[in-house]
């Protein structure tokens, strides 16, 4: 997962990444506070009067020492980290960092650690500086509570200052501090959004403060209210602090910018022409999603210097792709020169038809246009510089999808039995990290504390696997984090394996979108935590499921692991609508084992409803079996003593067997 200024992400160890994170310890207890955060490649700053007793604990190639005063060291770490981890007094802290302020959208995430790891304190940015986050991050990997003071947080919801982040919008003017307080008093925000995806607005608590009126519609409140724009045009003239009501500006970024031009026309005269054409719409330049061109302007140096330094991207496309296009305005002339009727505006409409087909699980071919083209926001439009040479010609399309500027990712999670303390630190971070969650609704259920205001939870039946990993697929291809949970490991009866050959199947290049595969403990390791040590000697896993995998092959396996003496776990031992397939099970075992081996049934182990049944093989199906449910068998030597059920392993000696 990548980090930037606008989100602290790359923290969590799902990611190592090197993006800069400091922690700080004054004390040796501060040191073995914080020191489990180097495993995520944070760097820990110790003051060298303590190296020696910190060299103690080894890890060395994270730990950095600094001589003389903290302030001093502080000052020049302050425009170095993005964030700051602290391990020392609340106050102490305060009073070192004061003097280094200086605007909220540029100063670190600042984080306070209490020695006794029982707190973690968002301090300094905990909206644009990331510190809620980074605190949230921290108090999983030292399992902490983490303390978040903002009133979004109170709410349920982002802050208006980041709402926007997880899809690429740029922040533009208005009177946030106003707009944020309105909101902290709990005001009505007006919200008039006519760009960008309303994804967002799906996943609001139902007591939101956000009132939802159409752009160009009149507010039926004949109260004023301040109001969030989330629009690809500019601001509206004269905006300004001592408007009646506050007002802020999101801009998605949708707009993409047809360009064709005369070789070797200057950057300025393009730049130019751009500022010229959006101004006269009355269209923000935040907006732009990015450049697009025929291919043979691929190598054009003043339009790969601008996109260069304002990081837009560059679509280039074949002469014959273009021609492929329905435009307004097509040039003979043109056609005679490059091959295509048009590029200006040929171009602006496939790059924003593509971006909104970018998280489709299929795409036209190349020799096929799009089926839904956008209509062109402002047709073409040509340039000159009197000054200067060359001439630009400048079409806008507008997309119904947002570039986000992100590489995606996939986080494959495994939950575990269920319980929050049997989740991995890193598998928490994930789920507390990522911009979106998908599970079967069960699951998602189970892991809620762990979620955020502003993340996207989409929970979906538990025979819609399928959907649920195309869903994760379309959404990482368009840029986003998702975190795609399973019970016990992913990769274990899971949605990993689904995933992956989901995404093969879509031609995945195997880097993009970036996939982690994050353990969990599986069903059959938290069954046999609850017995004992029943599988201390060779155990399979089957699942008597058929509706992947026919019976024959099921019974097949049935056969193979009874007549080995495996121990084995029986998965989705029976549901509503499969009710024989446990009974053929236990057969196959009577014909290979003793009557009386024995049978361990555990239901939902480590959830408030768990059940653990010690039988036998002969009297297994007296007791209540279902999809909640993990079935042990033991082999010849598995026995039980008191309430434990134990294989031997051969340690103590003796013959094989009973």
């Amino acid at each position: 997962m990548s980090m930037d200024r606008d989100q602290i992400k790359g923290v969590a160890s799902v990611a190592q990444n090197p993006t800069p994170i400091a922690a700080i310890a004054t004390t040796l207890a501060g040191v073995q506070a914080l020191l489990p955060l180097c495993e995520a490649d944070i760097h820990l700053w110790v003051s060298e009067h303590l190296a020696e007793q910190v060299e103690q604990f080894g890890r060395q190639e994270h730990i950095y020492y600094y001589s003389g005063y903290l302030r001093v060291q502080l000052s020049k770490l302050w425009g170095h980290y993005q964030g700051l981890v602290f391990c020392l007094a609340t106050g102490a802290v305060v009073r070192l960092v004061a003097p280094l302020l200086q605007d909220k959208t540029a100063d670190p995430a600042v984080v306070v650690v209490d020695e006794a790891k029982r707190f973690v304190i968002s301090v300094l940015g905990g909206h644009q500086g990331g510190a809620d986050r980074l605190a949230q991050w921290v108090a999983l990997q030292l399992s902490a509570t983490a303390v978040l003071t903002g009133s979004a947080n109170a709410l349920g919801i982002p802050g208006i200052d980041i709402l926007g982040l997880p899809f690429g919008w740029v922040r533009g003017i208005g009177d946030w501090t106003a707009v944020s307080a309105a909101m902290a008093h709990h005001q009505l925000i007006e919200v008039r959004q006519d760009a960008g995806s309303t994804l967002w607005q799906k996943h609001l608590p139902p007591a939101h403060p956000f009132h939802f009126v159409a752009v160009g519609q009149d507010s039926a409140r004949e109260q004023l209210q301040p109001q969030l724009w989330i629009t690809a045009t500019q601001p509206m003239a004269g905006l300004s602090s001592s408007a009646a009501m506050p007002q802020v500006y999101w801009h998605p970024r949708v707009l993409w910018v047809g360009l064709g031009c005369e070789r070797g026309t200057p950057r300025k005269v393009i730049e130019a022409a751009v500022q010229q054409v959006f101004q006269t719409y009355q269209l923000a330049e935040a907006a732009i999603a990015g450049m697009a061109t025929l291919d043979l302007k691929a190598d054009e140096v003043g339009l790969l210097d601008l996109c260069r330094d304002r990081r837009y991207p560059l679509q280039c496309f074949k002469a014959e792709e273009l021609r492929l296009i329905a435009i307004p305005n097509p040039s003979a002339v043109v056609e005679a020169e490059v091959g295509t009727p048009s590029v200006a505006e040929a171009a602006a409409l496939l790059a924003a038809a593509q971006q909104n087909q970018h998280s489709s699980v299929t795409s036209p071919p190349a020799t096929s246009p799009p089926a839904d083209l956008p209509a062109l926001l402002v047709t073409k439009q040509i340039f000159r510089l009197p000054e200067a040479p060359g001439a630009v010609t400048i079409a806008i399309a507008q997309s119904t999808q947002e570039y986000i500027g992100r590489t995606g990712n996939l986080w494959l999670v495994g939950t575990g039995p269920g319980a929050l303390n049997q989740i991995t630190p890193a598998a928490q971070a994930a789920i507390a990290q990522a911009d979106v969650v998908i599970g079967y609704s069960l699951y998602v259920d189970l892991v809620r504390p762990l979620v955020r205001p502003g993340q996207i939870i989409e929970s979906l039946p538990i025979t819609q696997e399928l959907q649920r990993a195309q869903r994760a697929i379309a959404l990482a291809r368009w840029g986003l984090t998702v975190a795609v949970i399973s019970s016990g490991d992913c990769g274990i009866y899971g949605m990993a394996g689904l995933v992956l050959e989901e995404l093969k199947r879509q031609g995945w290049d195997g880097q993009v979108p970036a996939v982690q595969v994050l353990p969990g403990i599986t069903a059959l390791q938290a069954a046999a935590s609850r017995l004992g040590g029943p599988l201390m000697h060779d155990f399979c896993a089957i699942s008597l499921s058929d509706l992947l995998t026919p019976w024959t092959v099921i019974e097949q396996r049935l056969l193979a692991a009874a007549q080995a003496d495996f121990v084995v776990a029986l998965y989705n031992p029976r549901s509503q609508t499969r009710t024989e397939q446990i009974s053929m099970a236990q057969r196959i075992f009577l014909q290979y084992r003793d009557p009386k081996t024995p049978v361990a049934i555990v239901r939902s182990a480590y959830r408030k409803q768990e059940q653990v049944t010690l039988t036998t093989l002969d009297t297994m199906l007296d007791v209540a079996i279902d999809m909640l449910t993990t079935v042990l068998i033991g082999n010849q030597s598995s026995f039980v003593h008191h309430q434990w059920m134990i294989t031997p392993r051969g340690y103590l000696g003796g013959s094989w067997g009973r």
